[in-house]
C-alpha cells in the first residue's frame, strides 16, 4: 500500500519491527529516509543528502496535494 492516512508513521520501532512492518510506503519516508541526512559524516555526503532530502519533501508535498484534490 502506498498511503493510508489512518496508519501513522512509527518512529520508535526496533530493527526487527522495522524489517517486518507492513506499513504504507510513505511511512518509510518518515521512519527512515528523511532521517538519513542527519547521519552523513562527510561534507559531500551531507550535501548530496540535503539535495535528496529536499527532493523527497517536494515529492511528499505534491503527493499530499494530489491526495487532497488540490492539484
Amino acid at each position: 500500500m502506498l498511503y493510508d492516512p489512518a496508519i501513522p508513521a512509527n518512529l520508535n520501532m526496533s530493527k526487527e519491527e522495522y524489517k517486518n512492518t507492513t506499513a504504507p510506503t510513505l511511512n518509510h519516508f518518515y521512519e527512515k529516509l528523511l532521517l538519513l541526512k542527519d547521519l552523513m559524516k562527510t561534507a559531500t555526503g551531507k550535501e548530496i543528502a540535503e539535495q535528496r532530502h529536499q527532493f523527497m519533501l517536494s515529492y511528499l508535498e505534491q503527493f499530499y496535494g494530489e491526495w487532497e484534490g488540490k492539484r
